[in-house]
């Protein structure tokens, strides 16, 4: 009877071993949110037509809305007057046209891609090539370089490169909800895209670099200040 028991308890616990997924320990070189893309708004100009630049500013006039603002981070490159550089679609409004030039520099470092909300709720992350406005786009930024491209990273990216700076980007869960991340702590693309991708994301973009900010009270995380273009955000 004691050796049943015994084998019973061993069969238990190797059960246990076995069905049990080891918890992913937290990448503490990376802030990260995580949110439904219904809850997703780009933001550019107030009601005057005069740019928000940063996300103190955002934070105010979504205060005289009687909302609170949750998250905000930084969208995409911009031009020296603060207009988006590339693709901007704002309330299913296009702003400023794709850009499928050549040049240098991040934004050009191909292929790059478009993060857009479609009018159903659905995120995205492509390719510029890929992207086709079917008149049902919401909200769309255009950036680069893509981190993460159908399950691969940028074959760009040198694992170890000594390139190193704060970096933010999105990239779209398995469950399709969105992830966005900024580095803590200055990182290089691979390990960024590497972040991405240990996340389980098949697509994810870059969103720019040296001047990167995030607002996200609930992990005392606010940076308030900056001088951009798009800003990101989610209310509540």
């Amino acid at each position: 009877m004691k050796n049943k028991h015994k084998l019973f308890v061993g069969l238990s616990f190797l059960f246990f071993c076995i069905g049990t997924t080891p918890k992913q320990e937290k990448d503490l070189r990376f802030l990260s949110f995580v949110t439904d893309p219904s809850s997703i708004k780009f933001y550019w100009k107030d009601d005057n037509g005069q740019i928000f630049r940063s996300i103190q500013n955002l934070k105010q006039f979504i205060e005289t809305k009687n909302q609170e603002l949750k998250f905000a981070m930084n969208g995409g490159m911009y031009l020296k007057d603060n207009s988006p550089q590339g693709l901007f679609i704002q309330n299913n409004t296009t702003l400023t046209p794709l850009d499928t030039l050549t040049g240098i520099g991040n934004f050009y470092l191909k292929p790059n891609g478009v993060f857009y909300l479609t009018r159903d709720n659905k995120a995205v992350v492509c390719q510029s090539k890929e992207f086709v406005d079917n008149g049902q786009i919401n909200f769309a930024t255009q950036s680069g370089p893509m981190l993460v491209i159908d399950g691969q990273i940028h074959q760009a990216f040198k694992k170890g490169s000594a390139n190193l700076n704060i970096r933010n980007g999105v990239g779209i869960l398995p469950d399709k909800r969105v992830i966005f991340a900024m580095s803590k702590q200055e990182v290089n693309f691979y390990d960024f895209a590497e972040f991405f991708m240990s996340m389980g994301c098949k697509n994810a973009l870059y969103l720019d670099g040296l001047v990167s900010r995030t607002y996200l009270p609930v992990e005392n995380w606010q940076q308030l200040d900056g001088n951009f273009g798009v800003i990101i955000g989610v209310t509540k």
